[in-house]
């Protein structure tokens, strides 16, 4: 029993979910830097010099005390956070979209196999058994 199990776990299928799920984790990582340290830059250039990350809606502000330890944290909407994670979505399936794509190309077309030589029709062998019981 434990025999056949190791070979239903070590068929080719569940070793290349393992591999595609470990490359996911890395590419994920590498579009995750992209977008954080590449893009995230630019946009923010071009919006101003803003860091998205910092944008947020004060609630209430921090009270602070007259030694300036904060006595009351501040509470509000960090909607800048928001933001990042849109703009890293849109970058994530832009990039897988890249990936399929390029690999669509790079398969090959399956050919379909050649139709079977069509055989004698129903009235065909009707009419040869009709010539051989006429002989």
């Amino acid at each position: 029993m434990l025999k056949e199990f190791k070979n239903f776990i070590m068929t080719g299928n569940v070793i290349d979910l393992a591999v595609a799920v470990i490359l996911a984790g890395a590419v994920g990582m590498v579009v995750n830097g992209f977008v954080s340290d590449i893009m995230m830059p630019i946009v923010g250039h071009f919006a101003g010099g803003m860091n998205f990350e910092d944008l947020k809606l004060v609630l209430s502000p921090a009270v602070v005390d007259a030694e300036g330890t904060v006595t009351t944290p501040e509470n509000a909407i960090l909607y800048g956070k928001w933001i990042n994670a849109i703009i890293n979505l849109i970058t994530v399936g832009f990039v897988l979209f890249m990936i399929v794509k390029a690999y669509n190309k790079t398969k090959k077309p399956k050919e379909e196999a050649p139709a079977a030589p069509a055989g004698p029709s129903e009235i065909d062998l009707l009419k040869e058994i009709r010539d051989a019981l006429k002989k």
